[in-house]
Order: structure tokens, then C-alpha cells, then sequence
């Protein structure tokens, strides 16, 4: 899925849309998103030292797991996160690839494990939940 594709299932626009891509390998979500350097969430998060927010990290990796969703009718929302572990900093130049599987379904609740990579290297480790909620309109 490319950006365009990826807005189809997201309502994330403008700053708030983290993928560059993602795809469904396997019943695994794959994303991938380059930092730029200009991103809003540099700009304070260090001047002189940028470093992407841990809670960005997460963000993208949730957002990854759009590949994964195939209900065009419901909103994704975060709902939990537990055993976050961040390792490595992710900076400007970097590209942050994310893996996700669902690990079950209850209701209208999906629960994940993700790991994120820059290189080989494990940066993020977590497990979230979402809640799929019925949408009027996805359009920000």
C-alpha cells in the first residue's frame, strides 16, 4: 500500500500520516517510514540532537497495522499499549521498519505485537491494542 492507499483505511492527513508504505507479509504488517529531519516532532525533540519521540515510534507501528485491517467501515483507535521497550533512537536519515501481527481478535478489539527495526537493529518492542469503532466518514 503506498500513502494514497493507506488513507483509504487511515483517516490520518498531513503530519499525522507516519507510513511511507505498508504491506501484508503473512499475516504480518510491514511498514516503512524515512525521517526526514523537518518532521513537526524534531523541531523541540532535540534542536541540537534529534531524536524521534518514543510515542511517535508507537504511533507509526499502529499505523502499520493498517495493512492488516480490511474493514473499510470502522475507525482504528489505540485502546492499550504494554511491554514498550525502546532500545535504540531513531534519528533524521533513518528509515524505520516496522513487523505486526494480530495476535487476536476479541469483538471489536484487535491485539498486537509489534518490533520495530532501523538496519538490523531492534529499536521498539511493544504490544497494543485498537478498537475498530464505527465511522460516519474518515475524511479529516
Amino acid at each position: 500500500m503506498n500513502r494514497e492507499e493507506i488513507m483509504t483505511i487511515l483517516p490520518h492527513r498531513d503530519n499525522m500520516l507516519l507510513l511511507d508504505d505498508a504491506e501484508n507479509k503473512e499475516s504480518t504488517a510491514v511498514g516503512h517510514y524515512t525521517v526526514r529531519g523537518d518532521e513537526f516532532f524534531l523541531k523541540g525533540h532535540f534542536p541540537d540532537n534529534p531524536v524521534v519521540p518514543g510515542v511517535i515510534l508507537c504511533e507509526i507501528m499502529a499505523q502499520s497495522v493498517c495493512a492488516l485491517i480490511s474493514c473499510s467501515d470502522a475507525l482504528p483507535l489505540f485502546s492499550g499499549m504494554k511491554n514498550v521497550k525502546w532500545k535504540k533512537s531513531v534519528r533524521p536519515g533513518d528509515t524505520f521498519v516496522t513487523e505486526c501481527s494480530i495476535v487476536r481478535k476479541v469483538g471489536a478489539f484487535c491485539f498486537v505485537k509489534g518490533v520495530g527495526y532501523v538496519g538490523d537493529d531492534v529499536v521498539l518492542e511493544a504490544e497494543f491494542s485498537f478498537a475498530l469503532v464505527p465511522a460516519e466518514t474518515k475524511e479529516a
